[in-house]
């Protein structure tokens, strides 16, 4: 249900992260190479934030960060809240339960089995990452963020049902995807589309759900 079903290997960082060609090579002219600059100055700036925060020294904070990228491999993080959900809230809780745990499903399908095979962006080098803050690494593509996408998805549409909890649940998914860039596994961007994948499948589902059962809220 994130970015880990491909294993746990690091990988080495290529200065073009989505496998194009060095704007010193040979490049198209004119619309083709104003592109390739648009994409490279992307990357640039994408990577200077992640090596910010790859700098920038926090050990009061690594391993209560690194606990929250680690809860939510594999949607445990979600199963475990949308248990919670079906045990206090009744019949009504175990639909959200059940319905937020299959918009997560869909949201990783998206993202592993189509959008990480479209978008080849190899991941971060952690040569400054510290130990403590490591996550597994996985072998798919860097984009977009696995993780981020479901905690949003399961947000969205747990939230479209009980919004009471949408605070808490957007903070956590909020959490799920600062914790991809503080361990060193994501760039900024792979994180910040995994989040607008998420809201965006999570509302789809959710509008669908409510117009299948006549709901009017």
């Amino acid at each position: 249900m994130t970015d880990d079903v491909s294993g746990a290997v690091d990988r080495g960082q290529d200065q073009r992260p989505w496998g194009t060609p060095p704007l010193g090579g040979t490049v198209p002219t004119g619309t083709g190479l104003r592109s390739r600059r648009l994409v490279h100055e992307a990357h640039a700036l994408d990577r200077a934030v992640y090596d910010a925060v790859a700098n920038t020294s926090t050990p009061t904070w690594d391993v209560p960060i690194t606990w929250i990228s680690n809860a939510a491999n594999y949607g445990q993080l979600w199963v475990t809240i949308a248990g919670g959900i079906a045990i206090v809230g009744g019949s009504r809780g175990r639909r959200t339960a059940i319905r937020s745990l299959a918009v997560v499903g869909v949201t990783s399908i998206a993202t592993n089995f189509a959008l990480k095979q479209v978008i080849r962006r190899r991941r971060p080098q952690r040569a400054a990452i510290t130990p403590a803050r490591e996550a597994r690494m996985p072998t798919s593509s860097s984009f977009p963020s696995g993780h981020t996408a479901s905690a949003f998805a399961f947000a969205t549409a747990v939230t479209a049902d009980v919004p009471i909890l949408a605070v808490p649940l957007f903070g956590l998914a909020t959490a799920v995807g600062y914790s991809r860039v503080h361990t060193g596994v994501h760039y900024p961007a792979d994180v910040m589309a995994g989040a607008i994948l998420g809201v965006a499948v999570g509302s789809i589902a959710s509008a669908a759900g409510h117009q299948a059962r006549g709901d009017t809220a």
